[in-house]
């Protein structure tokens, strides 16, 4: 068992670093304040093919796993880049999972390399309002009529909106009833976001601001057929390929923005002096940070446990999962634990820590909630009833 990075590895994670260095804590302290996704980030990753860690090397990009993606993801998010910094650029790497295994090769061919490029920018379309994490059950519709499907519906919280060109999409092409079970009759599209008939109504959130959320409304979008994924019908398996993916990134970009608070809370803690001691000296604010310290490593570990078994191509369900509860929790621990370590000064923007807090609520909530994963682990890992 070795838990040491490849010098590959390394170089990605060096590579990574590097781009960031030149985007610093004021710049992402700017698009938090005004809200603009930063196309200038986003760019630069693509000009050095980053945005294609995982996407294989025929369609353009390195062919790597999804460990030198969380690699990547954290190193972002530890950047100082935040959640905003790595929610600009993830949906590239687990949202289009389901085109690379799934999609025809004229598809891959057709929709990859723009990716890649930065040329297109897509958003991740199946959460609707009265569905939530009950996917089976969404009401967005696909009618085929000959050569291509007419849809209709809502979705929510879909990321990127405001700036995306494409979309991947579920919608139900069989009507509920008539399908033998709820996971039946859906299907996946990726096809262009056109904007005479899919209206992106932003949704004033907490933190993340330089990246949209938005509730969308789908009124007589015209999909062609060669835009659907695989068969129709089984765009839920489909989907499914992406989630633990999801989840290993979202954990590892929690850790990595965890550990950013986490640095600065300990240098704050040498600096700062009162009573003639730096108040780093007090076990009451040592002992809290080195906890944090501990859980981030643990998460850390559990981070690349799940990467390295999808990557072999062993189930990673429960380690997937289990990464992203205790990544969420210790992320959010250890922005809380930075905050009361400024003591007031946390609360002031300057100190970034009050950015770091809020978006570390995002990992804890999605893409799945803390006590949902609590269910699976409780039935798929310990063999309890099912309890929803």
């Amino acid at each position: 068992m070795d838990f040491s990075f490849s010098a590959e590895q390394l170089a990605i994670r060096a590579a990574i670093e590097k781009i960031c260095a030149g985007f610093d804590a004021e710049y992402w302290l700017q698009r938090d304040t005004d809200g603009r996704f930063p196309a200038d980030f986003h760019q630069a990753l693509a000009r050095d093919g980053w945005l294609g860690i995982a996407i294989p090397e025929q369609y353009g990009g390195a062919g790597l796993g999804i460990t030198e993606a969380a690699i990547m993801m954290q190193a972002i998010a530890e950047s100082g880049a935040g959640m905003s910094g790595a929610s600009a650029v993830h949906m590239n790497i687990f949202g289009l999972n389901p085109v690379v295994v799934f999609a025809s090769d004229a598809q891959k061919s057709r929709w990859l390399p723009p990716l890649i490029a930065g040329h297109d920018k897509a958003c991740f379309c199946v959460t609707e309002p009265d569905a939530g994490l009950n996917t089976t059950r969404l009401k967005t519709k696909a009618v085929r009529q000959g050569d291509h499907y007419l849809v209709s519906g809502q979705k929510i919280w879909i990321s990127t909106a405001q700036v995306a060109n494409r979309m991947l999409l579920l919608a139900r092409t069989t009507p509920l009833e008539e399908t033998g079970q709820p996971a039946q009759g859906l299907s996946l599209f990726y096809t262009d976001l056109d904007r005479q008939f899919v209206e992106a109504r932003e949704i004033p959130k907490m933190g993340r601001h330089a990246v949209d959320s938005n509730q969308l409304f789908i009124d007589g979008l015209k999909v062609p057929v060669a835009d659907r994924i695989g068969e129709e019908g089984k765009g839920f398996e489909y989907i499914l390929h992406g989630l633990n993916p999801e989840r290993i990134l979202v954990a590892a970009e929690a850790v990595g923005l965890g550990t950013a608070a986490l640095k600065r809370a300990a240098d704050y803690a040498r600096e700062r002096s009162v009573f003639d001691r730096p108040i780093g000296q007090n076990q009451a604010i040592q002992h809290p940070l080195a906890q944090r310290w501990i859980e981030l490593e643990a998460a850390n570990l559990l981070v690349f446990k799940a990467a390295t078994l999808y990557d072999r191509g062993q189930p990673c369900g429960a380690e997937a999962n289990a990464a992203k509860y205790l990544a969420g929790e210790a992320g959010f621990k250890a922005c809380e634990t930075a905050v009361m370590t400024h003591g007031g000064m946390g609360y002031a923007k300057e100190y970034h820590v009050e950015r770091y807090l809020r978006e570390s609520l995002i990992p804890r909530i999605a893409p799945v909630s803390p006590q949902l994963i609590l269910c699976f682990i409780a039935e798929k890992v310990l063999g309890l009833p099912k309890s929803y």
